[in-house]
Protein backbone atom coordinates (compact mmCIF):
# COMPACT_ATOMS: atom_id res chain seq x y z
CA UNK A 1 0.00 0.00 0.00
CA UNK A 2 1.44 3.40 -0.67
CA UNK A 3 -0.48 5.88 0.81
CA UNK A 4 -0.28 9.43 -0.57
CA UNK A 5 -2.55 11.54 1.68
CA UNK A 6 -4.86 11.64 4.42
CA UNK A 7 -7.92 13.88 5.46
CA UNK A 8 -9.20 14.26 8.81
CA UNK A 9 -12.66 14.62 8.61
CA UNK A 10 -14.45 17.13 10.76
CA UNK A 11 -18.52 16.10 11.12
CA UNK A 12 -20.79 19.20 11.12
CA UNK A 13 -24.74 20.02 11.25
CA UNK A 14 -24.51 23.24 9.27
CA UNK A 15 -22.32 22.88 6.70
CA UNK A 16 -22.89 26.62 5.65
CA UNK A 17 -21.97 27.83 9.20
CA UNK A 18 -18.72 25.81 9.69
CA UNK A 19 -17.34 26.59 6.45
CA UNK A 20 -17.14 30.50 7.23
CA UNK A 21 -15.79 29.52 10.64
CA UNK A 22 -13.06 27.33 8.93
CA UNK A 23 -12.57 29.70 6.14
CA UNK A 24 -11.41 31.99 8.82
CA UNK A 25 -9.48 29.64 10.97
CA UNK A 26 -7.64 27.98 8.21
CA UNK A 27 -7.03 31.37 6.11
CA UNK A 28 -8.70 30.60 2.85
CA UNK A 29 -12.32 29.00 1.22
CA UNK A 30 -11.78 25.92 0.89
CA UNK A 31 -10.23 24.21 -2.12
CA UNK A 32 -12.55 22.06 -3.40
CA UNK A 33 -16.72 21.44 -2.89
CA UNK A 34 -16.44 18.09 -4.35
CA UNK A 35 -20.14 17.01 -3.52
CA UNK A 36 -23.24 18.28 -1.85
CA UNK A 37 -22.14 18.04 1.56
CA UNK A 38 -18.40 18.37 1.66
CA UNK A 39 -16.24 20.91 1.85
CA UNK A 40 -12.02 20.16 1.37
CA UNK A 41 -9.01 22.24 2.23
CA UNK A 42 -5.90 20.54 0.70
CA UNK A 43 -2.15 20.77 2.21
CA UNK A 44 1.05 20.71 0.56
CA UNK A 45 2.36 17.42 2.43
CA UNK A 46 -0.73 15.54 0.61
CA UNK A 47 -2.83 15.76 3.81
CA UNK A 48 -6.25 18.13 4.08
CA UNK A 49 -9.33 18.36 6.64
CA UNK A 50 -12.77 17.73 5.18
CA UNK A 51 -16.05 19.17 6.58
CA UNK A 52 -18.79 16.83 6.52
CA UNK A 53 -22.65 17.20 7.05
CA UNK A 54 -23.54 14.60 9.17
CA UNK A 55 -25.54 15.76 11.83
CA UNK A 56 -25.67 12.59 14.37
CA UNK A 57 -21.56 12.66 14.77
CA UNK A 58 -21.63 16.48 15.09
CA UNK A 59 -18.94 17.97 17.59
CA UNK A 60 -17.23 14.51 18.01
CA UNK A 61 -14.43 14.93 15.70
CA UNK A 62 -10.74 15.92 16.70
CA UNK A 63 -7.78 16.86 13.84
CA UNK A 64 -4.26 17.68 14.58
CA UNK A 65 -2.57 19.74 12.07
CA UNK A 66 1.27 20.07 12.15
CA UNK A 67 2.73 23.50 11.70
CA UNK A 68 6.33 25.13 11.20
CA UNK A 69 5.88 28.11 13.56
CA UNK A 70 3.10 27.41 15.89
CA UNK A 71 3.51 30.80 17.78
CA UNK A 72 3.17 32.95 14.75
CA UNK A 73 0.28 30.40 13.36
CA UNK A 74 -1.36 31.27 16.60
CA UNK A 75 -0.97 35.24 16.32
CA UNK A 76 -2.65 34.86 13.12
CA UNK A 77 -5.46 32.62 14.02
CA UNK A 78 -6.11 35.34 16.93
CA UNK A 79 -6.23 38.15 14.84
CA UNK A 80 -8.63 36.52 12.17
CA UNK A 81 -10.58 35.96 15.95
CA UNK A 82 -10.43 32.51 15.82
CA UNK A 83 -8.05 31.28 19.34
CA UNK A 84 -7.48 32.68 22.37
CA UNK A 85 -3.29 32.03 21.55
CA UNK A 86 -2.90 29.31 24.66
CA UNK A 87 0.29 27.75 23.53
CA UNK A 88 1.19 24.80 25.79
CA UNK A 89 4.72 23.13 25.48
CA UNK A 90 5.12 19.22 26.37
CA UNK A 91 7.92 17.25 25.72
CA UNK A 92 8.03 16.64 22.38
CA UNK A 93 5.68 18.93 20.75
CA UNK A 94 3.86 22.71 21.85
CA UNK A 95 -0.01 23.02 20.63
CA UNK A 96 -3.11 24.90 20.83
CA UNK A 97 -6.36 23.40 21.02
CA UNK A 98 -9.71 24.83 19.86
CA UNK A 99 -12.68 24.29 19.29
CA UNK A 100 -15.34 25.18 16.46
CA UNK A 101 -18.67 26.21 17.72
CA UNK A 102 -20.11 22.73 17.22
CA UNK A 103 -18.08 21.04 19.71
CA UNK A 104 -14.99 19.42 17.45
CA UNK A 105 -11.46 19.82 18.89
CA UNK A 106 -8.95 20.77 16.29
CA UNK A 107 -5.13 20.53 17.99
CA UNK A 108 -2.50 22.81 16.30
CA UNK A 109 1.02 21.45 16.92
CA UNK A 110 4.50 22.24 16.27
CA UNK A 111 6.99 19.06 17.05
CA UNK A 112 9.92 20.04 19.20
CA UNK A 113 13.36 19.67 17.70
CA UNK A 114 15.77 17.96 20.06
CA UNK A 115 19.53 16.89 19.54
CA UNK A 116 19.90 13.97 21.53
Amino acid sequence: MAITGIYAVVAVSDLDIALKWYERLLGRPADKLPMDGLAQWEFSTGGGVQLLRDAAHAGASLATIIVDNLQADIAALTERGSTDGTITTGDKARFATITDPEGNVITFAEPIITTD
